[in-house]
């Protein structure tokens, strides 16, 4: 025989309150099995169990009529879940963009008309924020004398938001639009490119074939510094080895760049040990504000992008190691 449980009973086994209940037949969602002579509610497990789903359900965010299409088989509990997980993941969405704006209202002393246009930000779709980073750059190579593939690599980095961005990511993006739109910004960005493209040496450096190069130093850099995080001791041959590599590749860096036939591998030996003497690339590079700019830009979009940010501190590592690998051989070191 099923047995009968009184509706005190069923609150305690499903955690729902005698009133929920009470409601939940009122509206004919899940009815008693059974009306005492006395008007007393009882359930048996099949109700029970049905009652545990209501609850389950109405967590989730379900509202009476889909709980009752679940219920009466008009719908699956697969396609209730599919349409709720939509709605869950859009209003995540909207709780992590709130978050972002709330958080730079917390950081940052933000005024009413900064808040709106917070929230405008992150609601922007990708191709306004595409819209928004590219007028910024083409205001900033507006009239820059270089070869046409540089001012290509220039427009490429840009901000690719996720579907699903962090707090971070959002907030970095507000950060991001803010500075793109500030004129002080754009205008010292611009006039720093000028300055550095806008002389015959500046246009060699954005030649494609010196970028060729530079990306070429770039990639042997990046060697030593796995090597050093990996832990390669400076003192191993293995140190000795690339740090030679990328002073031998700096010698014919500098000579494409200047045109200085004399500056051989025994000066990029020396400048790499010299400069590590000096105080590293971190206090050399700080003396540059447009340089500044163009590494808050990058850093910004590095944090969006979910990729490796520019980092001043472990370059200068990464030259510290290599020029212990170096220094012993030199004369005097």
């Amino acid at each position: 025989m099923n047995e009968l449980y009184s509706i005190g009973d069923v609150a305690r086994r499903t955690g729902l309150s005698v009133s929920a209940i009470r409601f939940y037949a009122d509206e004919g969602v899940v009815t008693p099995t059974r009306l005492t002579e006395g008007g007393f509610r009882q359930y048996d497990v099949h109700a029970i169990a049905r009652l545990e789903l209501v609850r389950t359900l109405r967590d989730l965010g379900a509202g009476l009529d889909d709980i009752r299409r679940v219920l009466g088989a008009e719908t699956t509990l697969h396609e209730l879940a599919v349409t709720h997980l939509r709605l869950v993941e859009a209003q995540l969405q909207q709780f992590r963009a709130r978050s972002a704006v709330l958080r730079t209202i917390v950081r940052q002393h933000t005024t009413t008309e900064q808040v709106s246009l917070m929230h405008k930000l992150v609601s922007m779709s990708d191709d306004e924020r595409d819209r928004l980073v590219g007028e910024f750059w083409d205001f900033v190579t507006d009239g820059l004398d270089v070869h046409p593939g540089y001012i290509e690599q220039l427009h490429s980095r840009r901000p690719h938001l996720p579907e699903e961005p962090s707090a971070d990511q959002l907030e970095a993006w507000i950060e991001l639009a803010d500075i793109v739109r500030d004129e002080e910004f754009r205008t010292e960005l611009r006039d720093f490119l000028h300055r550095t493209f806008g002389t015959e040496r500046g246009r060699l450096m954005a030649s494609p074939e010196m970028m060729a190069r530079i990306e070429r130093h770039r990639l042997l850099v990046l060697e030593a510094q796995a090597a050093q995080q990996a832990g390669v001791s400076a003192d191993s041959t293995q140190a000795r080895d690339i740090a030679e590599r990328v002073a031998a590749h700096s010698a014919t860096l500098v000579t494409a760049m200047t045109g200085d036939q004399g500056h051989d591998i025994e000066k990029s030996r020396r400048a790499i040990v010299d400069f590590d003497r000096n105080g590293g690339s971190a206090r050399t590079l700080a003396r540059s504000t447009g340089l500044n700019l163009l590494t808050k830009y990058l850093s910004l979009v590095a944090t969006i992008n979910d990729t490796p940010k520019p980092d001043p501190e472990r370059a200068a590592a990464v030259r510290a190691w290599m020029a212990s690998a170096l220094r012993r051989d030199l004369p005097g070191g």
